[in-house]
């Protein structure tokens, strides 16, 4: 079942935010992120803020989710004032958003430029399941000012997918991207998991040359993580699935570097490849720097100037709650400054520009370039960035520093 949300403090009714988050309000990037939450099944690993059609219960349809949204994003402009904020970017995630109609998704769109107004450039990004769109769902979105789509293929081996619970065939995907490219997308993005068990060597690497004969711009590779709660962490527990290896794990990694480098896609973040500075999300690039979003949704988590909050898990409680114009939200908290202080090292040092040294302690630094985790030329230039060694030990790497 979904994660449990975390404690926090309460929330006003209206969703008024303290001044402190307001301070500065419009000089930061802006953007949206939209969670649907519906799914046709629950895969074995996932562990997301998703319902099943049997799990949603009354008062939480598919049918009315577009207008729920819509109040939220309403309620975020009660809420931030007449303050000027361009949205850079908006991402749909899931969830599979494209089990809404494409009229659906654009019309929450459509409310998002005319409380907040796009920005000129603005990303606009849906995640989809490759057997939920088709040549003219894909037209429709693109239409509507969509422009990046991430289609989860995870794998290109059917008995590795069938690990996953996930129900397209491989020969979905360079189809669906096809269709993307026709329909007028620029950007489109491939995630893939490695770790699966059953999984072989050469499994991920036909997974990875697959990917990359689709012609995507962008690749996302993921190590499985099996969450407590899944129907995958029953089956380690079980015996019935071998536990994922950390040695296997940090092989395929590298040879996901390997080849995707080799095919003109470069790391720009530890999980992350793309083409070049435009084919990188965005969207995402925004969390990483510490820019404000507003999370649409139920279980949505939103950040703005220092205060964090994350909205009430069910979509019929999330909607009870905005039908009555009350805020969605569960919990908040407000970091000080060296909450943001470290969870800044955690996110910058995850990327290929690194994060700048006055973050972080000099002695520690040098330790872990001594060590071959943080690049010497980059410690020149006043920044800290993982070698290759370093991104395999990240979390250890960002423990030792922080």
């Amino acid at each position: 079942m979904p994660a449990i949300l975390p404690d926090g403090d309460p929330v006003p009714a209206d969703g008024a935010l303290p001044a402190s988050a307001l301070d500065g309000l419009g000089e930061r990037p802006f953007a949206f992120y939209v969670h649907v939450p519906f799914c046709v099944t629950r895969c074995g690993y996932c562990d997301f803020n998703t319902y099943t059609a049997t799990e949603l219960g009354p008062g939480a349809g598919r049918e009315s989710y577009a207008d729920t949204a819509i109040a939220e994003v309403r309620l975020a402009r009660r809420v931030l004032g007449d303050a000027e904020l361009p949205v850079r970017t908006v991402f749909f995630g899931g969830g599979t958003p494209t089990l809404l109609p494409p009229d659906d998704l654009g019309r929450i769109l459509g409310a998002i430029d005319a409380e907040f107004g796009l920005a000129a450039d603005a990303e606009v990004t849906t995640e989809a399941n490759p057997e939920t769109v088709d040549e003219g769902y894909l037209g429709k979105l693109r239409a509507a000012g969509f422009t990046r789509i991430s289609y989860g293929m995870q794998s290109a081996r059917e008995h590795v997918l069938a690990v996953l619970d996930r129900v397209h065939t491989p020969g979905r995907v360079p189809q669906v991207v096809r269709w993307a490219r026709q329909a007028g997308f620029e950007h489109v993005n491939l995630d893939l998991i490695y770790g699966t068990p059953g999984e072989s060597d050469d499994d991920w690497r036909a997974s990875l040359e697959a990917a990359l004969d689709a012609g995507p711009d962008h690749v996302s590779a993921y190590a499985l993580i099996v969450e407590e709660g899944t129907r995958l962490a029953a089956q380690v527990r079980r015996g019935e699935l071998a536990t994922p290896d950390d040695d296997a794990m940090a092989d395929r990694y590298l040879m996901a570097d390997e080849l995707l480098g080799a095919h003109g896609l470069r790391w720009y973040e530890i999980s992350n490849w793309a083409s070049g500075p435009r084919a990188a999300c965005r969207h995402n690039l925004l969390y990483w720097t510490g820019a404000d979003w507003w999370g649409v949704g139920p279980g949505a988590h939103s950040h703005v100037g220092g205060t964090r909050w994350w909205n009430v898990k069910h979509p019929a409680a999330y909607a009870a709650r905005l039908a009555e114009r009350r805020s969605p939200a569960h919990a908040r908290e407000v970091l000080d400054a060296e909450d943001r202080r470290i969870e800044r090292i955690m996110l910058e040092l995850r990327l290929a520009e690194g994060c700048p040294l006055e973050l972080l302690d000099d002695a520690a630094v040098r330790r872990a370039i001594a060590d071959g985790l943080l690049e010497p030329a980059a410690y020149e230039r006043g920044r800290a960035v993982l070698t290759l060694r370093g991104r395999l030990l990240a979390d250890a790497v960002v423990r030792d520093l922080t």
